[in-house]
């Protein structure tokens, strides 16, 4: 009874008990004379019993010494067949010959007469032969019995053998051997009330969900998963390609007893398809199911539905959603593909029906409730949304997109120190995934945390070093901290990351400014202006780097700083030109400015002279534009104000006295 309930410790106790209180009858008996009324069968139930329950308690030594005990007692008959018992220790040991030699001396101590007993121990030594390596032994042992009392374990067994082996058309054979086991299972046409007799009627109802009934179901459910898998096993290994190879299972399976098996073998053989990435394939094996019955039609027209949603095909997969849904209006996974259709029409209301609808029909259907939950986010119903993605962890554990999306809800919902956690679990999965860590970085930035956020955001970049937010954020950083120096490897990544933002190298040389080495920035600029040279900021940086260097280049600078700025007031001009619609009233209207004048050639000719000309500024002038406003020189660094530095002890000297108005008296006056 301990056994039965599972509580195996309690069980070995109450045998070794027995033990104990059998020996001492034996004393007892002994000594009062009675020692020749020994009961035989009591000593053997209590040490088979004994032993039985070490096995149990996975105590094999102990178990082995009881087996061998009552083997070697001559007062008990039959006890040769024990050593099936303890072939099955060693065959748990993994020690295999040792299992095998067991088996086959129990194999010889068994007569022939106890046929059933003999078959269930050559397919244990056929198992063992399988896990020695020796398929060829393991196929005799398989092949008798398949001759002498054919099952599905040992026919699926078989065709493992041939396989591992390569004999296709052995394969074959054992394969007409499976599907030709006959299951003993009665027809379901018994269990279907014909008449209107209340009392057969009764008996029907009763024996509908029986024992027996299930165990029958469940001998045929395996059976077919036997026949299922040796089938997709199989099918591109006997012939050259996999079609023809599953067309000659379909074509075995429709003459068996087995025949509502081949649609399924037709749609595996669509699902091999998919593997194999022949999408087209798949769609026209499928699309031969529309005019099956309900059950294959349904079950095609969800795949298919699948593949049009992946393919962005939304149309032909609201239509064949459709046609599953007719076809079975109970199968969760057509009513998901449906509300998955209208999902993307934004019509989420509709869609979070049909997920209710699938959960309904399946309790258990996750990607219901994950496409509900993510339904309810869309539509702001935010405490619903987080209701279902608990839910569904409890379900799905380990599961790190609902751990994500369970971060995320809290994150909405304004709680980030239940984000953090959640966060925190998911990478305890996913160790490695950098978006993770980089929204780890942000919630703890958004907290104030900075060391913390630098370490995730860190980690992120480590795993993946082209994240352009991960690596500005880490950059900004830096300089906040006023380690310029270190933040100019992120924007030298950025600058490779995205060679046409000129800002990442722009932020380069102010990085390189601000840490002193101004022959670095220098030379860092020019390379910008090489690439970008109608960049104004560019040219500004350059005019002040060339004033504070003393730089002779500084009036070529200045001078292509108001091409540049000319050029950039012409296409701004154009731009807003073009959205009134007047090509001429733009050149009317450009305010007289020499810069926007292109009424002949030779007055842009003559303005290019006058900007050469008056591109030499006097000693002591500032720069003078060609057009009536001055040029502006200013520039804004793309780092930010730079941070003020400490004060130091020397005060300015003052230059006005405050008492410089009044009057020295006599008295204060050297003597």
């Amino acid at each position: 009874m301990a056994q039965s309930v599972g509580n195996l410790q309690l069980a070995l106790e109450k045998a070794k008990e027995a033990g104990r209180t059998e020996r001492g009858l034996m004393r007892l008996r002994e000594q009062t004379g009675n020692g020749d009324q020994i009961n035989v069968d009591l000593t053997y139930s209590v040490l088979l019993n004994l032993a039985n329950q070490y096995a149990n308690n996975e105590m094999y030594p102990e178990a082995l010494n009881s087996y061998q005990a009552i083997v070697k007692n001559k007062m008990f008959s039959n006890a040769g067949r024990l050593k099936v018992n303890m072939a099955n220790i060693y065959f748990k040991q993994k020690n295999y010959p040792k299992a095998l030699k067991f088996y086959r001396m129990a194999l010889d101590q068994i007569s022939n007469a106890h046929k059933e007993m003999r078959i269930k121990i050559m397919q244990n030594i056929g198992v063992v032969f399988v896990r020695m390596g020796q398929y060829s032994n393991a196929v005799t042992s398989f092949e008798h019995i398949m001759s002498e009392s054919p099952n599905i374990k040992t026919g699926f067994n078989l065709i493992l053998c041939h396989y591992a082996v390569g004999d296709r058309e052995r394969m074959k054979k054992a394969f007409q051997k499976l599907i030709s086991v006959p299951l003993g299972v009665d027809d379901e046409e018994k269990y279907i009330s014909t008449s209107d007799d209340p009392s057969s009627n009764m008996v029907i109802e009763a024996i509908k969900n029986d024992k027996l009934h299930q165990m029958e179901r469940d001998i045929k459910a395996l059976a077919e998963k036997f026949i299922m898998t040796a089938a997709k096993l199989i099918a591109p290994a006997i012939e050259t390609s996999f079609v023809t190879g599953f067309d000659w299972c379909v074509d075995m399976v429709k003459s068996s007893q087995y025949v509502e098996l081949a649609n399924d073998l037709e749609i595996n053989k669509a699902i091999t398809y998919l593997r194999q990435k022949d999408f087209n394939q798949a769609v026209e094996t499928l699309k031969t199911f529309e005019k099956k019955d309900s059950r294959v039609k349904s079950a095609a027209s969800t795949n298919l539905s699948f593949l049009y949603f992946l393919e962005k095909d939304y149309e032909q997969a609201d239509r064949y959603a459709d046609l599953a849904m007719n076809a079975d209006r109970y199968n969760p996974a057509a009513l998901i593909n449906k509300g998955n259709t209208v999902f993307v029409k934004r019509d989420y209301e509709k869609a979070a029906e049909f997920y209710k609808e699938a959960l309904r029909n399946d309790s258990s259907c996750t990607e219901g409730l994950y496409n509900l939950g993510l339904t309810y986010k869309r539509l702001n119903r935010l405490d619903e949304a987080l209701d279902c993605f608990l839910k569904l962890h409890a379900i799905l554990r380990n599961s790190a997109e609902v751990m994500f999306q369970i971060a995320s809800l809290y994150e909405l919902l304004e709680d980030l120190q239940q984000a953090i956690e959640w966060l925190m679990q998911v990478i305890s999965v996913a160790p490695t995934d950098p978006q993770v860590l980089a929204k780890l970085g942000e919630l703890y930035d958004a907290e104030g945390d900075k060391s913390q956020a630098f370490q995730y955001y860190y980690e992120s970049f480590r795993h993946f070093p082209s994240n352009i937010e991960v690596i500005e954020w880490l950059g900004a950083y830096f300089i906040e901290t006023q380690f310029c120096e270190k933040a100019i490897h992120y924007f030298e990544r950025a600058t490779l990351i995205q060679p046409s933002q000129v800002k990442w190298q722009l932020m380069v040389a102010s990085c390189y400014r601000r840490s002193g080495n101004y022959q670095k920035a220098l030379e860092t600029y020019k390379d910008v202006h090489s690439k970008f040279p109608e960049n104004v900021e560019c040219l500004r940086f350059l005019i002040r780097l060339g004033n504070d260097m003393g730089l002779n280049e500084v009036q070529e600078y200045t001078t292509k700083l108001k091409k540049a700025e000319k050029m950039k007031e012409l296409k701004e001009q154009r731009v807003k030109s073009g959205r009134e619609g007047s090509g001429r009233g733009r050149r009317e209207n450009s305010g007289g400015s020499a810069d926007s004048s292109h009424s002949s050639s030779s007055s842009t000719k003559g303005e290019r002279l006058s900007a050469k000309m008056r591109s030499l500024p006097g000693s002591n002038e500032p720069y003078e534009a060609s057009s009536p406003k001055e040029l502006d020189a200013s520039y804004v660094d793309p780092l930010g104000p730079q941070m003020d530095r400490p004060k130091t002890g020397v005060k300015k000297r003052v230059e006005d006295d405050d008492f410089a108005d009044e009057e020295l008296g006599d008295d204060l006056l050297p003597e």
